[in-house]
């Protein structure tokens, strides 16, 4: 993956950079490098567990647990590149996901008839090649989303509207066919169509700008 300049909010230096100057006791640059990657990990985040549980859960608890780990790992990572940071980030996930949905299943029975083999969603898997859409030439925006650009992405994702957001999880990151995924939206089938084209031409839109703003 091409070491491209993603940062924190307010920020101009790459993953990599930000790294370096951790490892070197840089406190600031620490903060600024779990900063850039929230979005990231609370997105990713919230595709493991609504895949996993098929319900709308508050998946905070997962991240919160996630960037804690991080921290108190980070002298462990032996990485430099971001593709190898993400995926350290995401193998920390699934193994709290794992405890996560386990819990989940102990406190709420209710749950029971609704649950997912733990695993449909491949933590290791590049977050980028997840956002792509699923059928070769359904979205103009299939070209564009192909770059690496996966903290972009991730970020600008959590800036579009909560209906967008959810029918690119659902279509893109899980993979749900549009039958289900107007079933869970409650939606057409055909309205989950034109959703789906809108929140992606909207996503292109954005990163194109390189802002999350309106």
């Amino acid at each position: 993956m091409a070491d491209r300049s993603v940062a924190a909010p307010g920020s101009s230096s790459s993953i990599p950079d930000l790294l370096d100057r951790a490892r070197a006791g840089d406190e600031a640059a620490r903060e600024r490098l779990f900063t850039a990657c929230r979005s990231y990990v609370q997105l990713v985040a919230r595709a493991q567990v609504e895949s996993w549980l098929r319900a709308k859960v508050d998946a905070s608890d997962l991240v919160q647990q996630t960037l804690m780990d991080a921290h108190r790992g980070f002298d462990g990572f032996r990485g430099g590149t971001e593709a190898e940071w993400l995926a350290w980030l995401r193998r920390i996930m699934q193994h709290n996901a794992v405890d996560f949905v386990r819990h989940y299943r102990c406190t709420d029975k209710r749950q029971a008839g609704r649950e997912v083999p733990i695993g449909r969603t491949n933590p290791d898997d590049s977050f980028v090649r997840g956002i792509e859409p699923s059928d070769p030439g359904e979205s103009p925006s299939e070209a564009f989303l192909r770059h690496e650009r996966e903290l972009e992405v991730a970020e600008a994702i959590t800036h579009l509207s909560p209906d967008h957001q959810e029918v690119i999880l659902l279509r893109n990151l899980q993979r749900l066919p549009f039958d289900e995924i107007a079933e869970r939206m409650n939606r057409s089938r055909p309205a989950v169509q034109m959703l789906w084209m809108r929140a992606l031409q909207k996503l292109e839109e954005k990163l194109k700008r390189g802002t999350a703003s309106d």
